[in-house]
């Protein structure tokens, strides 16, 4: 018996039959094997070159490469690496967007013995710089679109690679460098409790058996095409390196600039047949199905990054196939996927939340009390993971390491991870997620320290105390909250301090509210009392802009959308979008409800060229009016030019009036 067949067999019978189910209609998997781990990155992929060199490898909009050309791209640059930094494994920075350069980028830098950090091109430029600093990158690889930003962080010891601007001459041919599995392969960047984000190091021989559980677990096969909906996390590494060393096809695609409506039609045109991403963006996307998408070629959800509810699992049910299977699971970057539980249509999911499962290969998990020891099932302790395969540790950080990975007791390879994670244990062995034992959150599929948020807000002048917290949405989103003690009256504005954090922090990690308060509340031992942190309130926040009604049925309409998508009683025309606790997954919705709602076509930039409900509600005018035809246009566009200045005034008079 096989140790994939094995590891089943030990399952309950209800998920034994489920994961049974869980195959491409093609029937072309091919179990990967726990020796093959033993083995480089490189060695692997080169080997899925040879038995699939046409099938496609990665398509992002136009651009497509099948493996050979994919092989043959990545060559020449380890060859340009290695001709300028020569042998070595040392770090090399990957600044692109979502794009084929990056996995050409990818793969290249790793033939080269290198190890890749991938930096998001929207991140501030201070943590970019301290990730570049930290991780001692030597090299910076990007293309043409982004050699401007890249070229801010060259000096005399770190240089710029265009891969856009590759010599002709370098050979296509593979590199053939002997790499152990030992040698490091990435550095990925997480919000750290200090300050400041933390690199995790992992090496070749536990990248591929981290593929090897998700290969597996998901029976992927050359037929499946994934998607790539993030960048620079766990979640986006693990897809690529699933895709890739099993011959399967990667399709990355731009949530952000694209929009919602245009990601749903992609996943039927390129026939995606399994859907990942965070569990906010997964609800993003069915909440905004019409329930006519065709999205049988769908076999596999995995929803991700975030503790995902029985509302996901109804979501689900109601708009995919009845071959369709979804998944949640227990996964860091620290781990890797550790434990999976699969859902179908006749799943019960009784509690609020679906439960994380049960470990994979491998994989032991375990949950802990104060002192360290195994509590009983069905008791709540701390969870953690047992395993030979985890993550190196936290580059230059030894002592958080020794903190976080401790050795087993029982000696040995084995070590065990310290999550953070509260749960307990069912009799058969099945994990449930309670909380955080830390003020850890994850927001939008990313995990953030409040901590580091906290620290960059607490270098503003005008505060004299801060705490950030995590608070759920109706939705089941998680947001970020800031309760801010000024140092002064009049204290820093809501837009200042946004602007202020716009320089330093990525913007999933900028609060969505602001609450000023005279002091913190505290405990008698004189902490700050989180528990008795005021609710946020839905009242439109204080903001410097006076507050003017809505005039004009376009306008009326989109504050009514502003207002229940932001959780807000009301919404002024001037009031600025990312003012009111506006984000990027926020923005999506917007454009979503409008395109619905007003039937008109709109792109996901408008609402960032135009921050406000008028400045918005002139475009959506425009675009009826084209619509409308020549006879309408006059009418439909004098509803916004009618208002005089002086009406204008009276409204806004009125409204500030009492009673």
């Amino acid at each position: 018996m096989s140790d994939l067949a094995t590891l089943i067999a030990h399952l309950p019978p209800e998920q034994q039959a489920i994961r049974a189910k869980c195959f491409h209609p093609s029937g072309t998997f091919i179990e990967f094997k726990e020796e093959e781990i033993e083995q480089s990155i490189p060695d692997r992929f080169e080997k899925i070159v040879r038995l699939y060199p046409h099938r496609l490898a990665v398509k992002a909009g136009k651009q497509a490469l099948p493996y050979t050309s994919l092989n043959q791209a990545a060559n020449r640059l380890a060859r340009a690496l290695l001709a300028r930094r020569a042998l070595g494994n040392e770090t090399v920075a990957l600044l692109f967007e979502h794009s084929v350069d990056v996995i050409t980028a990818i793969v290249g830098t790793l033939k080269a013995g290198k190890l890749f950090l991938m930096l998001d091109p929207a991140f501030p430029v201070e943590r970019i710089t301290y990730m570049l600093e930290e991780g001692q990158a030597g090299c910076i690889v990007t293309n043409t679109r982004h050699m401007a930003l890249a070229a801010q962080f060259t000096n005399a010891s770190r240089h710029v690679c265009n891969i856009d601007a590759l010599d002709d001459a370098l050979s296509t041919a593979n590199v053939g460098l002997a790499l152990s599995p030992e040698t490091l392969g990435y550095l990925l960047y997480t919000s750290g409790s200090t300050g400041k984000p933390k690199g995790v190091a992992q090496n070749h021989r536990n990248i591929l058996h981290s593929t090897m559980r998700r290969t597996n677990a998901f029976r992927i096969c050359p037929a499946d095409r994934l998607t790539l909906l993030s960048s620079g996390t766990l979640q986006a590494v693990t897809n690529i390196f699933s895709t890739l060393l099993t011959g399967a096809g990667l399709y990355p695609f731009n949530v952000k600039e694209a929009g919602i409506p245009q990601l749903i039609a992609w996943l039927t045109q390129e026939e995606i047949t399994i859907y990942h991403s965070s569990a906010s963006l997964f609800r993003q996307v069915v909440n905004a199905l019409t329930g006519e998408e065709d999205f049988s070629r769908i076999r596999l959800i995995r929803s991700a990054s975030e503790t995902g509810t029985k509302g996901d699992v109804e979501l689900y049910r109601r708009y995919f196939s009845a071959d369709c299977l979804f998944t949640n699971g227990l996964s860091s970057t620290e781990t890797g996927t550790s434990s999976l539980y699969f859902v179908d249509k006749d799943t019960p999911i009784t509690a609020d939340t679906v439960p994380l499962g049960y470990p994979l290969q491998d994989m032991e998990i375990l949950v802990l009390d104060e002192d360290g020891r195994e509590v009983g099932c069905n008791r709540v302790g701390e969870i953690a993971v047992r395993s030979r395969y985890l993550a190196l540790g936290y580059w230059r950080q030894p002592d958080l390491t020794e903190a976080r990975f401790r050795p087993d007791p029982g000696g040995g390879d084995h070590r065990i991870y310290l999550t953070g994670d509260v749960g307990r244990r069912s009799q058969d062995g099945c994990l449930e997620h309670l909380g955080r034992k830390d003020f850890q959150v994850k927001v939008r599929g990313y995990r953030v320290e409040t901590a580091d948020v906290e620290a960059k807000l607490i270098d503003h002048p005008g505060i004299k105390q801060v705490v950030v917290i995590g608070r759920g949405t109706r939705s089941g989103d998680m947001q970020l909250l800031a309760y801010v003690v000024p140092a002064a009256q009049p204290g820093p504005s809501i837009s200042g301090l946004r602007g202020f954090l716009q320089e330093k922090l990525p913007d999933y990690m900028i609060p969505s509210a602001f609450v000023m308060l005279e002091q913190m509340p505290l405990t008698p031992n004189g902490k700050v009392d989180r528990s008795a942190l005021p609710a946020l309130r839905t009242s439109r926040p204080a903001l410097p802009t006076p507050f003017l009604a809505p005039r004009t049925p376009a306008e009326q309409e989109l504050a009514h959308i502003w207002s229940e998508v932001l959780c807000l009683d009301r919404v002024g025309i001037h009031d600025n979008f990312f003012d009111l606790g506006g984000h990027s997954l926020a923005a999506a919705r917007i454009i979503t409800r409008v395109i619905q709602t007003l039937q008109l076509e709109l792109a996901i930039k408008a609402l960032f060229d135009a921050p406000t409900v008028a400045d918005m509600a002139v475009i959506v005018t425009q675009g009826q009016a084209r619509l409308a035809g020549h006879e309408e246009i006059g009418r439909l566009l004098a509803e916004v030019e009618a208002l005089s200045d002086q009406e204008a005034e009276r409204l806004r008079s009125e409204e500030d009036t009492p009673g």
